[in-house]
Parts: C-alpha cells; structure tokens; sequence
C-alpha cells in the first residue's frame, strides 16, 4: 500500500483542529438561530469539559457529533444545508458532509436523543435537555455525557472516558448512581487508567 506523505507542518495539524472548530460552530450557530434543540456530544464534548480542568489533557477529534431530536431532523437538514452543509448517509447515520469537496470522516455526525444508538446498547442517548452553555455553544451535562461514552464502549469511548477520569472530572464517587453494566464498565476504567 503507498499513500503520499506531505511535508511535516505544524499548520497543518492546527488548520485540522481549526476546521473542526469552525465545523461546530456554524453547525451549532445555524441550529441555534433556527429555535433548534441540540447538544454537542461525543469527542467535541468531552474535550470541551476536559479543558475546563486541564488544557494539556484535551484530545482533538475529526468529527463533529451533535445530539438531536428525531422528529427535528428536516428542520435540522434546512439549518444545516442553508450553512453549506450536504445531507449524506453513512451506514445508517445522518451526517452532513461540508459542502461538495467534504468528507463523512469529518462530517457532522447526528445522534438522536433519547434513542438507542445501536439496539444492544442498555439505555437510550441523553435528551437535549441535559445541556450546559459553553461560550460558543450547548454541550451534553457531564453526567450525560458520561453515560453515552460508557453506553457506546467503543475503544474511542473509552480513551474519552479514561482522559475525564484522568483530570478528576469522573470517579468512583459516580458507581452508585449508574446502570450496573455502567458502573461495571467504569470501575474497570478506574482499576486499569492506563489500559
């Protein structure tokens, strides 16, 4: 396999961060102006509360995951497209591509508040009432967020997961009030920070 390597560039790395940021808040502006609900959810939230304790701890993502209502999505879609956004699925998930030359790996992603994301996940998405106020846009409540990450398992999830243990936000103080599979999941979390 070849793939062409480009030059070392720090520029490059920030344009990437950069593009995601600027992803997010015209997703999450066009949204806003439009009356709709949303939370920003996945790895956006996470480092959006990471930083809060340690700018140094927070990880950068490609991708902008959004929480929505179902039963919003056309208006989502009109918001979303009006502000260069195409709507395109990707193996079942909504996502918008930005504009013609945009990729789905670093789309925003939808994900359906109060749905299970995949049938075998224990509960359902947070609702986007579960929301804090960032400077720039409504991030998923700590607490909600914690139990999408530990819902969904995925290696990624738990690298989230491990990065919010790491800086204090989340331990074992947390157990009691999550499912059993949850708190199963996050004391082995605890037990084993490194992986």
């Amino acid at each position: 396999m070849s793939v062409e390597l480009k030059p070392f560039s720090w520029e490059r790395m920030i344009e990437a961060v950069e593009a995601v940021r600027e992803r997010a808040i015209r997703a999450t502006s066009a949204l806003k102006q439009a009356g709709i609900p949303y939370a920003v959810a996945g790895g956006n939230a996470v480092a959006a509360w990471v930083a809060r304790v340690d700018r140094a701890a927070v990880r950068n993502t490609q991708d902008v995951d959004i929480l929505v209502r179902r039963a919003d999505f056309d208006a989502v879609k009109v918001a979303l497209e009006a502000v260069g956004f195409s709507h395109y699925e990707l193996m079942g998930v909504d996502c918008f591509i930005d504009g013609p030359d945009g990729s789905p790996r670093d789309a925003v992603h939808l994900l359906y508040a109060s749905e299970k994301v995949r049938p075998e996940y224990p509960a359902p998405s947070a609702d986007v009432t579960e929301v804090e106020a960032s400077n720039h846009y409504d991030v998923l409540s700590l607490e909600a967020l914690v139990r999408m990450k530990l819902n969904s398992n995925r290696d990624k999830d738990r690298v989230h997961l491990r990065d919010m243990i790491g800086v204090g936000l989340i331990d074992e103080s947390w157990l009691p009030k999550l499912l059993p599979e949850h708190a199963e999941l996050l004391q082995t979390l605890i037990d084993d920070p490194d992986g």
